[in-house]
């Protein structure tokens, strides 16, 4: 039985991926923070896996304190420095390493894809930026490198699950103006990725959003249709900015951003629109 090793196994995503390898019929062993910190297992876990997915990191919707910055940095880059590290030392060495990165590396002032680029210049570019420059350090040892760029993953459970909730007492709108971007994928074509990234010879950068990205206020719209409710109540933003601080960047800023490379390889996605995805989730059964 071939071997997959996650990092953020017990997340919204990993659990998600855990349960899609686990019935492909692969073992699926999960890395906790005591196996990074032991150099000689974590060797001994990667070594003949067939793949590295790199999940782990602290919470991004969060009050950004100079602490949590730090801690949202070293989640990330400790992490992926251990694997890199291990993997270098490995004497059967896995396929691929899947890591992560997110869309908030890109600037927003357009719709951008991963050939036609301008980043950020803002701490979360800076994260992003700084993420995948460490986890790409693994092509150095001949392992194949693959860097999923999120957006909004939606599914049952996740970020849905905590927007849900005032749209269900019909207390539900935009944040701000609703203009800014919402690119987002679903959480079935993300587990679909990550199977076509095993079977394929991805190598890079790679958005991992639906084809058609939409705004804030298409996203409340579609949730406001599906739900039956009403979408009167606008969030301030600078009520999230009394709660979130810096961090209130990521509920009111957001990029376009489009899955250039993924379509190109031939990945077909289920769900193209967020009418579509948000139909699925919470739709009437």
């Amino acid at each position: 039985m071939e071997k997959i090793v996650i990092t953020g196994a017990n997340g919204f995503v990993g659990s998600n991926l855990t349960k899609m390898f686990q019935n492909g019929g692969y073992e699926v062993i999960g890395i906790d923070r005591k196996d990074l910190r032991d150099t000689e297992k974590l060797i001994s876990i990667i070594n003949e896996s067939k793949a590295v997915i790199n999940l782990a990191g602290a919470n991004i919707v969060n009050r950004w304190s100079d602490e949590y910055k730090k801690l949202l940095y070293s989640s990330r880059l400790d992490t992926t420095q251990a694997i890199v590290e291990a993997i270098s030392q490995c004497e059967t060495k896995p396929d691929v390493l899947i890591s992560t990165s997110a869309v908030g590396i890109y600037k927003n002032d357009k719709e951008y894809n991963e050939e036609n680029i301008v980043y950020g210049d803002d701490f979360l570019a800076k994260l992003g930026k700084d993420w995948e420059s460490k986890a790409l350090e693994a092509e150095n040892f001949g392992v194949r490198t693959v860097i999923f760029r999120f957006g909004i993953v939606m599914g049952n459970g996740g970020a849905l699950s905590k927007m849900l909730t005032p749209f269900k007492f019909g207390l539900g709108g935009t944040i701000g103006d609703g203009h800014q971007s919402f690119s987002f994928i679903h959480i079935q074509d993300l587990i679909k990725a990550y199977f076509f990234a095993l079977q394929n010879p991805l190598q890079g950068a790679y958005n991992l959003t639906a084809p058609v990205p939409t705004t804030n206020k298409g996203l409340t719209k579609a949730l406001g249709k599906t739900l039956h409710r009403p979408t009167i109540f606008p969030v301030p933003e600078f009520v999230l900015s009394l709660i979130f601080g810096e961090g209130a960047k990521v509920l009111t800023d957001g990029q376009s951003v489009v899955p250039k490379r993924l379509l190109d390889a031939g990945f077909e996605f289920k769900f193209k629109t967020i009418e579509e995805t948000i139909e699925n989730l919470v739709g009437e059964r």
